[in-house]
């Protein structure tokens, strides 16, 4: 990971104060933690100022600091570590391109392209002549079945658009700096993530519940009717309705009968088995030796 440090000073502002909207949120967080725990709300107090301003300032640092009573080391720890926070101004809405794979191969280089014409180099700190644009790349962002797609982040959320061409998104773009309305999620017009093939039902689809849609099957599985068909050699394959059950083919290429293996049973397989070898004889084990008596000890008899 690379370090990552505040903007330069010249573009750094004199103060920093939260909006009433956005106090009435931090009164939110700051609820949900003990008095001796308002450090807690380092995290949240963070993006409530980047919504703002569009950007985390060394003052909003300070001032964070402040109201979550810690030190300020341990608010730019917090800030620096986490690449959601912007360290620097960038326009009024943050293009964020997804490049990986899925939307690499869908046409994300399209998009790229799109935002490199309309923009310039993509980076955070790279801001459009106006204003209005910033872009980067970004790793997978969890919409990979709508791909190509971009998050745009302002202040009024971070929002996808989805199933994008590089027309599109230059349509997107010319919408949002006229200050246009855009629907978030795909432009094609599906909903959500539908398959979008022709011949393939949706999950409301009615084919998906009266059963239209569901190859017949001539009996169900591990039943008497399926044991006696697989006996019999039946194919047991799902057949359509009117058709009857395929058998097993009879003949080989050469026209000869082909003869099924008989399948062996227990006893088949008991016969057919090797006989076990007969354990060896182990060679007879001699008798323990005696051991002598232990003498007794001498009596005062035995000594007359």
């Amino acid at each position: 990971m690379s370090v990552r440090r505040l903007a330069a000073a010249e573009v750094q502002p004199e103060s920093f104060t939260f909006s009433k909207e956005s106090e009435k949120k931090i009164a939110f967080w700051m609820n949900k933690y003990p008095e001796d725990r308002k450090a807690s709300a380092v995290i949240p107090l963070l993006w409530l100022a980047q919504k703002q301003e569009g950007w985390v300032s060394e003052p909003a640092l300070r001032e964070i600091a402040a109201r979550c009573e810690m030190p300020y080391i341990r608010v730019y720890e917090v800030a620096t570590f986490y690449t959601m926070f912007n360290l620097e101004p960038v326009g009024e809405h943050l293009i964020q391109v997804c490049g990986t794979t899925p939307c690499w191969l869908r046409g994300a280089d399209d998009l790229k392209a799109v935002c490199e014409k309309r923009i310039g180099k993509k980076g955070r700190g790279n801001v459009s002549a106006d204003g209005k644009f910033s872009w980067e790349e970004v790793e997978c962002l969890g919409a990979c079945s709508n791909a190509p797609m971009v998050q745009i982040a302002n202040k009024d959320g971070d929002y996808y658009y989805e199933d994008l061409t590089g027309a599109a998104l230059e349509q997107i773009l010319d919408d949002l700096a006229a200050g246009k309305p855009v629907e978030m999620g795909p432009v094609t017009g599906r909903k959500c993530s539908e398959p979008v093939e022709a011949d393939v039902a949706v999950l409301t689809a009615a084919e998906l519940y009266d059963g239209s849609r569901a190859k017949p099957m001539p009996y169900l599985p591990n039943t008497p009717e399926a044991k006696a068909a697989a006996e019999k050699g039946e194919d047991p394959d799902p057949v359509k309705k009117g058709r009857p059950a395929q058998k097993a083919p009879d003949a080989d290429e050469s026209g000869g009968a082909v003869k099924s293996a008989p399948r062996k049973t227990a006893k088949a397989v008991a016969k057919t088995a090797p006989a076990k070898k007969p354990a060896a004889k182990t060679a007879a084990k001699k008798p323990a030796a005696k051991k002598p008596a232990a003498k007794k000890p001498a009596t005062k008899k035995d000594a007359e």
